[in-house]
């Protein structure tokens, strides 16, 4: 369904028992909501929670931004690397805007935040501007963002970077599964051809390239959040591959020790995906981080 939010018709999806305690899940870069598996939403509906999704402004079915046109990543990439400021045609602090003007939508006054990702870099900003919304945090392989940590390899970034052979479904699809392949789970390889599938349904949702393009420059302009995040009150829990091969574990360690209280499970054979066999222990997570709120 589609609601207004922070004044953007945002795509939404909302599952589990009116009466449940909310969650909400902010996925990561040019990553629809249905990207969120449905096993974990099953999971933690399982646990009583009302789960909600949404599509991030401009991927997926919410409203986009094509007017703002294709950034210029080479120029921003220099101005990144020469600590210049970054313009963005928008900001991760805009879309944590967005997540929050979800829940005003839905009359739900606070919900418990998870975010993967872009998604945890964006729960990091809702729960900074938007404390009184958010009940917990559960942050999945993300960073703050500082300079300092271990960075990925040349070989992962060109797989980030790259682009299909053409806009056809195939070539998408093809081009998606070699990066799964690349920045995925080595402990936990995806079945072929389960995850063929659904690439394939969201490319036929909705392929927005631009969309990721502008998206990535939102999260080289939020630059380092380690200043702002002992702010943070919320009851946290940080959740990180240790063989995440896109933001290294150093990442997710860095980001629990920076939240007060925060607590961290670094998970054995996990990249930078949502594995089946680990949804529930995903599922688990959330779930310790709302149960302290």
């Amino acid at each position: 369904m589609k609601l207004q939010a922070n004044g953007l018709q945002i795509e939404v999806d909302v599952q589990g028992p009116a009466g449940g305690e909310p969650v909400l899940l902010i996925m990561g870069l040019g990553m629809q909501l249905v990207a969120w598996p449905e096993e974990l939403v099953a999971e933690l509906v399982a646990r009583g929670f009302r789960v909600i999704r949404f599509d991030n402004r401009d991927i997926g079915l919410s409203q986009g931004h094509d007017h703002l046109g294709m950034p210029r990543m080479v120029g921003a990439m220099l101005r990144y690397t020469l600590r210049l400021p970054v313009p963005s045609p928008y900001t991760l602090r805009d879309m944590a805007d967005d997540a929050a003007g979800v829940l005003t939508a839905l009359g739900i006054p606070a919900a418990h935040v998870c975010g993967a990702s872009m998604g945890g870099m964006i729960a990091q900003q809702m729960a900074l501007r938007h404390p009184q919304q958010v009940k917990s945090l559960t942050l999945i392989m993300t960073t703050s963002g500082a300079r300092h940590l271990p960075q990925p390899s040349l070989r992962v970034r060109q797989a980030l970077l790259a682009r299909p052979r053409s806009t056809a479904v195939a070539d998408v699809v093809a081009h998606m599964e070699g990066l799964v392949h690349t920045i995925g789970s080595p402990g936990y390889r995806p079945e072929p051809a389960r995850l063929r599938e659904r690439l394939e349904a969201s490319v036929r949702r909705a392929y927005r390239p631009a969309g990721t393009a502008r998206q990535l420059l939102a999260i080289v302009a939020d630059g380092d959040r380690t200043p702002l995040l002992r702010q943070i009150r919320h009851p946290t829990r940080v959740i990180h591959g240790a063989d995440d091969p896109l933001v290294p574990p150093a990442a997710g360690q860095h980001l629990a020790s920076l939240i007060p209280g925060a607590t961290l499970d670094l998970v054995p054979g996990m990249g930078h995906d949502l594995p089946l066999p680990l949804l529930p222990r995903i599922a688990d997570g959330i779930a310790t981080a709302a149960g302290r709120a």
